[in-house]
This record gives structure tokens, C-alpha cells and sequence, in this order.
């Protein structure tokens, strides 16, 4: 009998932990503190939690030297330096365009639609959520703030430190210095080229099987992904259930709506007239990457499926997806940004403060500059919105920005299923500028 498809694996165990964290929060509530019921549904929690872990760390460990494999592979195996540089500049560009766009998309819809508004008004009951939300906050969410606060302007400029790092090891075993292992792994490449007869051929070689190797390694990885996707999202639908949205809905759909019109408006345009790619095409080619990136609501550990998909489905070369893909998970945050400008356009209008067009201009620039800036911060949407709100002259930021925790886990994986996508596009339509793109078989979608 035929495997069900990878993606239809993730859905059905989207669907089972959401209906079963419903019921588990219906045998709570009527479960008495320390009673059998309550203590099952803790000890089921838990036990989620931990397989959740297990398999976050399982696509966190395989990262750095998939990166390093990666880079070094592609770069040594095809063409070697040839066009680097244009590689590189269309890369940035692409990035930068797209972020852009997708902040004006986020910008256009939150000053449409009004989501702090009441009749042209501040919305009042939001704004005294805002406070009851921040007494009610417990001490992790206010930590995180208080966090987040402690960040200024400057710290952003360490993303070109970061660029080179001190210790290379180091900043493998840190997150947030991906950008520094991928500058190494192309420097790296780059030097192997250079060597002569058959001591490049070995570096190539070696990298090659390697790169091999972790591939295979991430199949084994996804064959628990259905297993692993059902443990982190049932701890998440249990503890926001469906009162999350009493006050904070109409915002909560506002950035659903603007994402929505950036990932099935914006980028399959994109696709279609610059990559001379069928967007439906795509769309299922990135199915399983999309999905993963919606359940761990983390790019960097999505990108050994989104390398995959892209160059065994797209058929985008090793080259460009090797260079262009882990960069786009530690710099291009689509999703990000667009969420930091309606966030904090929002947050303006529930205090009744007026944004004339300058000041929006200036958020625009601010969220695009943060989101690269903060992407490898922890809490990064949190510190940006905190400073975007504070050199806006906006009241009360800490405040509001606790309060957002409470819808930030749901659209947190939403932005980041359109970060994903993003990243992939890029990859298509950077690989048709190169003529990297290749005819994939029906069979292997």
C-alpha cells in the first residue's frame, strides 16, 4: 500500500492534537485540583512537552552541519566562485524587496481595517485588557519584556559582528550566530577551489558525501514528524483555547488577513511573472516544509526540510539553494516584519495616538531594519516592537506588548510558515535568473 504523503501526516496530526487539547481542556475544567483527571491531564501535558523537545532538538541538531555541508558542497561542486557575487547581490536584493513589500502590505491593512478602533475611536475595552492583561501576566511573560526593554538601537549593529565571528565553533553551537557559520563555510569553499589537482577534488569530495549523509539523516528525522508536530502543538492549543480572541480577535485577523495576502497574493505573483514558476506547483512541492514551519514556529529549524523540498521538488540546483535558503532563515523575515508594522500601528491606535505619514514611513524603515536586525535575538519580535513603539513616542509599550503575548504563539507560527515560504521563492526565482532551475518527475512530488 502507497505511504501517505509527508504533508497529509502533518495535517492529520495538526487536526488530532487540536481535538484532543480540547478535550483535555474539558476534562480539566471540571476536574478538581489534584484529582485523577487533573493529574492526567498534567502527566499528558508533560509527556508532550518532552517528545515536542526531543524532536526540536532532532532538526536542531542537524542545522549547523547541514549548513556547512551545504555551503561548502555547493559552492566547490558547481561552478566554484563563477557569478558568486551576482549570487549574492540578487539574494540580498530579493530579500530586501520582498521585506519591504510585505511591511507596505501590513501597513495598508492595518490602517484599513482599524483593529484598535471603535467608530473612528481608540477602542477602550482593548486598552483596559491591555492593563488587565499585564496584572494578570505571570512572571515568564513579564520577564520577557523586561528583557526585551533592556535592548537599545545599537545592539542591532552587532549582526555585522556576528558576520565574523571570533570562534567559529563557537558560534555553531549558538543560534543565533548562523550568519557567522555560513560566512565561514563560504570562505571556506571559496579557499577550496583554489587549491590545486587533487586536493580540491578531495575537499569536494568529502563535503559532497557528507552533505549526502545529513540529507539521509533528515529523512529520519521526518519520519517522526507527524509524532513530533502532534507533541508541540497540543500543549499550545491547550493552554490558549478559543477564549484567546475575546479581545485582541479583530488584531489577531488583521495580521492573519495581511500575511494571507503576502503569502497567496504577493509571493505566487513573484513566482509566476519574475520565476516563471507555477505557484500551485510550488505550493505543493513546499507542503511539508510550510506545514513544519507552521508546527515549531522556527525557520532554522525548518531549513533542512525547506533544502530539501527545494532542490528534490522545485528543482532548484544545490548551488543556489545552499547559498540562498540558510541565509534566507537567518535574515529574511517576511512574516516578521509585516507582523512588527501592524503590531505596532495597532498599539497606536489603541492609545489614540495619530501616526502622520512620516511616522508611519519611519516604522517601515524600523521594522525592516529589525526584523534582520533581531533575527537571531531571542524574544526578537519583542525587542523590535519595543523599540520601533519607544522611538515612536508611543505610551505604555511594556505594557502592550504583554498583552500581545497572549495571541504571539499562534501568529508567531503563522509568520513563520510565510518566513519559509518566502525563503523558498527566493530560491526559485534567484535559481531561474541563474538557469538552475530543473525539470523535477511528477513522481517525486
Amino acid at each position: 500500500m502507497k505511504r501517505l504523503a509527508t504533508h497529509w501526516q502533518i495535517l492529520i496530526a495538526l487536526a488530532l492534537a487540536t481535538l484532543t487539547a480540547l478535550a483535555l481542556r474539558g476534562l480539566f475544567r471540571d476536574a478538581a485540583e489534584g484529582s485523577a483527571n487533573a493529574n492526567f491531564v498534567e502527566a499528558a501535558l508533560e509527556t508532550c512537552r518532552f517528545v515536542g523537545d526531543l524532536f526540536m532538538r532532532g532538526l536542531k541538531m542537524i542545522i549547523v552541519p547541514l549548513i556547512v555541508t551545504a555551503v561548502v558542497s555547493g559552492i566547490t561542486g558547481m561552478k566554484g566562485v563563477e557569478g558568486f557575487g551576482r549570487l549574492g547581490m540578487k539574494t540580498v536584493a530579493f530579500y530586501m524587496c520582498s521585506s519591504f513589500v510585505a511591511i507596505t502590505m501590513g501597513l495598508v491593512v492595518v490602517n484599513v481595517i482599524q483593529p484598535g478602533m471603535v467608530d473612528g475611536k481608540p477602542n477602550q475595552a482593548i486598552k483596559a485588557a491591555f492593563q488587565q492583561q499585564e496584572a494578570d501576566a505571570g512572571d515568564a511573560a513579564k520577564g520577557k519584556v523586561s528583557e526585551a526593554g533592556k535592548r537599545e538601537g545599537k545592539d542591532f549593529l552587532g549582526i555585522f559582528k556576528a558576520m565574523i565571528p571570533e570562534n567559529v565553533v563557537s558560534a555553531a553551537s549558538d543560534n543565533g550566530q548562523m550568519l557567522g557559520v555560513i560566512v565561514f563555510s563560504i570562505l571556506f569553499a571559496i579557499a577550496a577551489t583554489q587549491l590545486p589537482g587533487d586536493s580540491g577534488d578531495s575537499v569536494r569530495h568529502f563535503f559532497g558525501a557528507a552533505n549526502e549523509a545529513m540529507i539521509t539523516v533528515t529523512k529520519w528525522i521526518m519520519a517522526v514528524a507527524p509524532i513530533g508536530v502532534y507533541a508541540l502543538i497540543l500543549p499550545v492549543v491547550y493552554e490558549t483555547g478559543a477564549g484567546l480572541f475575546a479581545q485582541l480577535g479583530k488584531y489577531f485577523f488583521t495580521v492573519l488577513f495581511a500575511l494571507g495576502l503576502h503569502l497567496f497574493v504577493v509571493l505566487p505573483l513573484a513566482l509566476k511573472f519574475i520565476g516563471k514558476t507555477s505557484p500551485l506547483a510550488h505550493f505543493k512541492a513546499m507542503r511539508p516544509a510550510i506545514l513544519l514551519a507552521f508546527s515549531t514556529a522556527s525557520s532554522s529549524a525548518t531549513l533542512p526540510v525547506t533544502m530539501r523540498n527545494v532542490q528534490d521538488k522545485a528543482g532548484v540546483s544545490k548551488r543556489v539553494a545552499s547559498f540562498t535558503l540558510p541565509l534566507g532563515a537567518t535574515v529574511n523575515m517576511d512574516g516578521t516584519a509585516l507582523y512588527e508594522c501592524v503590531a505596532v500601528i495597532f498599539v497606536a491606535q489603541v492609545m489614540g495616538i495619530e501616526l502622520g505619514l512620516g511616522s508611519q514611513f519611519f516604522i517601515v524603515v524600523a521594522a525592516l531594519l529589525t526584523s534582520v536586525g533581531v533575527a537571531g535575538i531571542p524574544s526578537a519580535s519583542l525587542v523590535a516592537i519595543l523599540l520601533i513603539l519607544k522611538n515612536s513616542n508611543i505610551p505604555n509599550a511594556e505594557t502592550a506588548v504583554v498583552a500581545l503575548l497572549s495571541v504571539d504563539r499562534l501568529l508567531d507560527m503563522s509568520r513563520t510558515a510565510v518566513n519559509v515560504f518566502s525563503d523558498s521563492c527566493a530560491a526559485v526565482i534567484i535559481g531561474e535568473s541563474e538557469g538552475e532551475v530543473f525539470a523535477v518527475h511528477e513522481s517525486s512530488r
